[in-house]
C-alpha cells in the first residue's frame, strides 16, 4: 500500500510552468484519477514505462527550425504510467564553474610553483628558518595545493598539506593546518574521538597532533607528537629541580617589603618581585610615583581581588601557576593585561590553553581569550571549533565569530584571522552546502584577508562560483571580472556563464571564443562556448572539447540527451557508456538508468541506480525531483525478486564477469537485506576502490569495520584501515592479533598481502605463499579464494617458479577468477610462448566487462601493427590510461617522427598533466636539444613527485647547459 501511495503521489507531481528545456512531463492525471484509490494506481503501474518509444518523439511544437535547436515534445504524447518527470533535459547539465583556479597553461604553472618552491627552500637552508621564511614556504605550498585541485589526486593534495604544516610559522598556522589534515582524512577513523583534542591514537599522524599544534618547536626533534614522548623521568633528583609551589604562611609575611590593599584586606608581597612582572609596575613600586615610597599602597580600583593578588605574589615568587583555579587564571590574565606582565600572561595564556577540551568549554573561554588578546588561548578554543566541522558551523555563536565581519576583526586583534584559516572553512562550507549564507560571508572575509596574485584570484573566483550558483548573476559577474583582472583566465567563463544566465547569450558565446582566440586551445574552452550557441556549431565544439579533452562528462551527456530525443535510445546508452567505462559519476549512471527506463530495461535501470546510491546515499534523481531508494522501490516489483542465495549466485557472476558496476548493485541489494553484514561491507569498497572512488570505499571499509561482531573480523578490517593510510606494519599486528583470536581467510589474506608490499627475497616469498596456502585453507568463498591463487601465481612469477605460477593461475580460472587470465598470460610469454600469451589475453577481453586494461595488456604480446590495434582500442575505451600514450610516442620517436611524438604527448598532458608523461616529454625534448622544454617539463614532473630520480638528473643535466633558472 505504501508502494502505491508513492506512485499516486510521484503522477501528480508537476514541475514549475514556465521552466525553459526540453524535459518531458508526465500527463498529469484529472481529477477524478488523482483522487482514484490507491488499487487503481497500482493497477495503471502494471502498464509498460514506455510502450513505443517513437511515440514519445514529436517535432517541436515550439520553433522546431529555430537555430537548429532539440526539439521540443508534446507533453500529451506521454504514456501515463512513470517516469512522472519525463525525459532528461539538456538544459538541467549545464557543467558547473569550477571553484578552484585552473590554469590555462597547467604544464608551466606547475614549473613555476616547483622553481619558486625550491628556491626558497634554499633560502631556508642557507639562513635559517626564520618566521618570515617558514610563512612564504607555507604559502607556496597552499598555493601548490591550489594547483593540484584539478588534478583531483587525494595524495597530491595531502602531500601540500602536510608540507605546509611541517613549515607552518606559529601556532595559528599549526593549528589551522593540522585541522585541516584531521579533516581530509576523516573517513579513515577507526573510531571517532571523544574529544576533538584527545591524545593521539598510536597511528595518529603526528602533524595532526592537537598538543604539538600549540606548542613552539625550538628543533626538529620537537616536531613529534608530545602524546608519545616518554614520561618525565620520576626520579628524586629530576623532582628536586622543580621548585614547589609555596602558600603564604609566617615566612612569606617576614619576607614582605610592600602590602597591596584591597577592601579591608593586605596582601603582603616582596617588592622587587612584583616589581619585576612588568615595567609599569617597575616604574610604580621603583619610579616617582608616591607609591614607591609607601609600604601599605591601595588596589582596591584596579579589578583584581584578594585571592588574585595573593595569586600574583606567588607567581612573582614561584613562576607557576599549578595550583590556581581556572577563574583565578582569568583574573590573573586580566591583571596581567593591565600592567603589561608578559610572563606572566604568556604562563595565563598556556594554562588556560591547556584547559580547553571540548565545544562547550571553548564557547566559554575564547570570550575571554579574545578580550584580552590571549593568544594561545584563542588557538586553543579555534582549534576545536575546527576539530568539529562541519558541525560546529551550524552553532550560531561559532559563525557569529567566524563568517561575521565583526568576528574577522576580533580574530585579528588576537592575531587569529588570516587567509589560511578562511580558505580551510570556506572549502568545508562549500562541500556542504555551496548556496548557504554561511558559505557567502565566509568567502566575503577570505577575499578580505586575502594578499594579491593567487590569493586574490581564488577568492573571488570561489565567490563568483557561489553566487552563480545562487542564482544571483549579477553579482556573480562582478566577481568573476575581478578575479579576471587578478589574471585568472578561467574565470573569464564565470563571466560568459553569468551573461549568459542573465539573458545575453551573443555576449558569452564572444568572451567564450575570446578565450579560444587568445590561448592555446584547451577542451574546457570549447564545452564552455558549446553552451551558446546550437545545431551543428554545438556539436562541432562538444566534438573538439572531447577530442582535446575526454574526461570532460557535459559532452557525453548532450549527445546522448540529443540521441534520445532522436529515438536513438540504445545509441544514447551507447554514448554514456563511453565516460562511464573509464570515469564513474553519479550524474552519469542516473542519465543511463533514465535511458533504461525508456527501453524498459528495469533491471538496468535499478543496477545503475544501486551503484549510484552506493556512491552518494543522499542522490536525488530526476534532476533532484525523487530519492534514488524510492525509485528502487517502485522498479522492484517489475523484476524478479531475488533472496540472499540469488544474490550470491549473480554477485559471482557479475565478478568473475569484471562487471564491477554491476557487482556494485548486487552488493547494494544484498546490504538492503542485511545492513549490518561486515562482509558485504568489505567487499563494496573492493569494489569502489578498483572504480577509484576512495573516499567511499574508505567509508565502506570503516562501516566494515564498525559492524563487526567479531573480535577477529573487527582486527581484520582494522588493519586493512591502517594499510590503505600507510601503516604497514601497524596493520600486520592488527593481522597477527587477528589469527591468535582465530585463524581465518581474511587475516592471512591480510598479512600476506602486507608483507609481500616489499622486496621480497626468496624466503620472505616462501612465508607469503604458506601464509596464502592457509589462507585457502579457511572457510571462504570461491571469489576471495581465487584472489589468494592469483596473488599466490604473482610471487612465483617473481621467484622465476614458471609451473607453479601457472598452477596457481589455472586453479583461480577453475574457480571463475577471470583476472588470471592476465598473469597465465605472463607465465606463457615468459616461457616464449607468445601466440599463447596472446590467445590467453583475448580470452580475457571476451569475458571482461572493463577491458581496457586487458587490451593494454596484450599488447606486448604480439606485433607492433596489433600493438598499436590495441593500444588504440585501451585509449578509446579509457583515455585515462598513460601507457599507450607512451607507448606511441615512443614508436613515433624511433621512426624520427619528433614532432608527432611531442604531440601524441601532449595531447594527454592537456588533460593529465601526469609524471612519466612530463619525463618521457622532457627526453625528447633533450635528445632534441630543446633545453628550455626540457627544464620546464623536468620542472613539471619535480612539483608532482620531488623524489623522481629520473627527472631529477636529467633536470640537473639540463640545467648545466642552460645555466641556474631566474626565479
Amino acid at each position: 500500500m505504501q508502494k502505491n501511495h508513492l506512485l499516486t503521489t510521484l503522477r501528480s507531481l508537476k514541475l514549475i510552468d514556465g521552466c525553459k528545456g526540453t524535459q518531458v512531463y508526465a500527463v498529469n492525471p484529472s481529477a477524478s484519477n488523482a483522487n482514484a484509490p490507491a488499487s487503481s494506481s497500482s493497477s495503471s503501474l502494471e502498464k509498460p514505462l514506455l510502450r513505443h518509444v517513437a511515440s514519445l518523439r514529436a517535432k517541436s511544437i515550439q520553433g522546431g527550425n529555430n537555430g537548429g535547436g532539440r526539439n521540443h515534445y508534446a507533453p500529451s504524447l506521454l504514456p501515463e504510467s512513470l517516469l512522472p518527470f519525463g525525459l532528461p533535459s539538456a538544459d538541467h547539465i549545464d557543467p558547473p564553474v569550477d571553484p578552484f583556479l585552473r590554469h590555462v597553461d597547467p604544464v608551466s604553472a606547475l614549473s613555476d610553483s616547483f622553481r619558486r618552491l625550491s628556491s626558497a627552500t634554499e633560502a631556508e637552508a642557507d639562513a635559517g628558518a626564520g618566521d618570515e621564511r617558514l610563512l612564504l614556504l607555507c604559502d607556496l605550498h597552499l598555493e601548490q595545493l591550489s594547483l593540484f585541485r584539478p588534478v583531483a589526486d587525494p595524495k597530491l593534495l595531502r602531500r601540500s598539506l602536510r608540507s605546509a604544516r611541517l613549515h607552518a610559522p606559529n601556532a595559528h598556522h599549526r593549528v589551522v593546518l593540522s585541522a585541516w589534515l584531521r579533516f581530509e582524512r576523516r573517513e579513515d577513523q577507526l573510531v571517532p574521538s571523544p574529544s576533538p583534542v584527545s591524545s593521539c591514537s598510536p597511528t595518529s599522524p603526528a602533524l595532526e597532533c592537537p598538543r604539538a599544534a600549540l606548542l613552539s618547536p625550538s628543533s626538529s626533534s620537537d616536531l613529534l607528537c608530545p602524546c608519545r614522548r616518554p614520561p618525565p623521568d620520576p626520579s628524586p633528583s629530576s623532582s628536586a629541580s622543580v621548585p614547589a609551589p609555596r602558600r603564604h604562611g609566617q615566612e612569606e609575611i617576614e619576607d614582605a617589603d610592600v602590602w597591596f590593599c584591597i577592601g579591608d584586606d593586605e596582601v603582603p608581597c616582596v617588592r622587587s618581585n612584583i616589581a619585576a612582572l612588568s615595567k609599569p609596575l617597575s616604574t610604580l613600586l621603583y619610579g616617582g610615583f608616591a607609591e614607591a615610597r609607601r609600604e601599605r599602597i591601595s588596589f582596591s580600583h584596579n579589578g583584581i581581588s584578594v585571592r588574585g593578588m595573593k595569586a600574583v605574589d606567588v607567581f612573582s615568587r614561584t613562576g607557576r601557576l599549578d595550583e590556581f583555579p581556572p577563574d583565578t587564571v582569568l583574573e590573573l590574565l586580566a591583571f596581567a593585561n593591565k600592567f603589561c606582565c608578559e610572563g606572566l600572561k604568556s604562563a595565563c595564556d598556556s594554562k588556560m590553553a591547556s584547559l580547553v577540551r571540548n565545544l562547550d568549554d571553548a564557547l566559554l573561554l575564547v570570550e575571554y581569550g579574545l578580550e584580552e588578546t590571549a593568544y594561545l588561548l584563542v588557538a586553543a578554543c579555534l582549534q576545536v571549533f575546527l576539530r568539529e566541522l562541519p558541525r560546529s558551523l551550524s552553532d550560531p555563536d561559532i559563525t557569529r565569530l567566524l563568517c561575521t565581519q565583526e568576528g574577522r576583526e576580533r580574530l585579528e586583534a588576537a592575531s587569529h584571522a588570516s587567509f589560511l584559516l578562511y580558505h580551510f572553512l570556506s572549502q568545508v562550507a562549500m562541500e556542504e552546502d555551496m548556496k548557504s549564507n554561511t558559505t557567502v560571508m565566509l568567502l566575503e572575509r577570505l577575499v578580505e584577508c586575502a594578499t594579491p596574485g593567487w590569493q586574490k584570484q581564488l577568492a573571488l573566483h570561489q565567490l563568483g562560483c557561489v553566487m552563480l550558483e545562487r542564482g544571483e548573476y549579477k553579482d556573480a559577474q562582478r566577481w568573476f571580472e575581478e578575479a579576471a583582472s587578478e589574471g585568472h583566465v578561467y574565470s573569464r567563463v564565470g563571466v560568459a556563464r553569468a551573461k549568459f544566465k542573465k539573458g545575453h547569450k551573443y555576449s558569452a558565446y564572444k568572451l567564450a571564443s575570446s578565450l579560444i582566440d587568445d590561448f592555446e586551445p584547451v577542451g574546457w574552452m570549447y564545452q564552455e562556448r558549446s553552451l551558446y550557441c546550437n545545431g551543428k556549431e554545438k556539436m562541432s565544439d562538444l566534438r573538439v572539447a572531447t577530442e582535446l579533452d575526454p574526461t570532460l562528462a557535459y559532452p557525453y551527456k548532450y549527445r546522448a540527451i540529443a540521441l534520445m530525443e532522436d529515438d536513438k535510445v540504445g545509441a544514447a546508452i551507447a554514448e554514456i557508456n563511453k565516460i562511464i567505462g573509464f570515469k564513474v559519476s553519479t550524474d552519469c549512471l542516473e542519465l543511463r538508468a533514465w535511458f533504461c527506463l525508456a527501453l524498459e530495461d528495469y533491471v538496468g535501470a535499478v543496477q545503475d541506480t544501486r551503484a549510484l546510491m552506493t556512491l552518494d546515499p543522499r542522490y536525488l534523481m530526476f534532476h533532484g525531483k525523487l530519492h534514488g531508494d524510492q525509485l528502487i522501490e517502485i522498479l522492484q516489483q517489475h523484476g524478479k525478486q531475488w533472496d540472499m542465495a540469488d544474490c550470491w549466485m549473480q554477485l559471482y557472476d557479475r565478478w568473475s564477469a569484471v562487471d564491477d558496476i554491476g557487482s556494485l548493485a548486487v552488493v547494494h541489494q544484498m546490504l538492503a537485506k542485511e545492513p549490518a553484514n561486515s562482509s558485504l561491507r568489505f567487499r563494496q569498497s573492493l569494489l569502489l576502490l578498483r572504480l577509484n572512488c576512495q573516499k567511499s570505499a574508505m567509508n565502506s571499509l570503516r562501516l566494515a569495520r564498525n559492524h563487526s561482531i567479531h573480535d577477529h573480523e573487527r582486527l581484520v578490517y582494522e588493519g586493512w584501515i591502517l594499510y590503505d593510510t600507510g601503516h604497514r606494519d601497524e596493520a600486520l599486528a592488527k593481522a597477527e592479533e587477528s589469527i591468535s583470536v582465530q585463524r581465518s581467510f581474511e587475516a592471512f589474506f591480510l598479512k600476506a598481502y602486507a608483507l609481500a608490499d616489499s622486496n621480497l627475497d626468496a624466503t620472505s616469498s616462501s612465508y607469503v605463499i604458506q601464509l596464502l596456502e592457509q589462507a585457502n585453507s579457511c572457510a571462504s568463498d570461491n571469489l576471495r579464494k581465487g584472489q589468494a591463487h592469483n596473488n599466490m601465481g604473482s610471487i612465483f612469477v617473481d621467484c622465476d617458479m614458471l609451473d607453479e605460477a601457472a598452477e596457481c593461475y589455472l586453479k583461480a580460472l577453475g574457480i571463475k577468477h577471470t583476472r588470471a587470465h592476465q598473469g597465465l598470460a605472463r607465465v606463457y610469454y615468459l616461457k616464449n610462448q607468445k601466440k599463447a600469451a596472446y590467445d590467453e589475453m583475448t580470452k580475457l577481453i571476451e569475458k571482461a566487462k572493463n577491458n581496457a586494461s586487458a587490451y593494454e595488456k596484450r599488447s606486448e604480446y604480439c606485433d607492433r601493427d596489433m600493438a598499436k590495434s590495441d593500444l588504440n582500442m585501451a585509449t578509446k575505451l579509457d583515455p585515462l590510461r598513460t601507457y599507450p600514450y607512451r607507448y606511441r610516442a615512443a614508436v613515433l620517436m624511433d621512426d624520427n617522427k619528433e614532432e608527432e611524438a611531442i604531440a601524441e604527448l601532449s595531447q594527454a598532458i592537456a588533460f593529465k598533466p601526469d609524471l612519466q608523461l612530463l619525463h618521457l616529454r622532457a627526453a625528447f625534448y633533450d635528445s632534441m636539444g630543446e633545453t628550455a622544454c626540457t627544464v620546464r617539463d623536468c620542472e613539471a614532473a619535480l612539483c608532482l613527485d620531488p623524489s623522481h630520480c629520473d627527472s631529477m638528473d636529467l633536470y640537473n643535466k639540463a640545467l648545466g647547459r642552460a645555466g641556474p633558472p631566474s626565479t
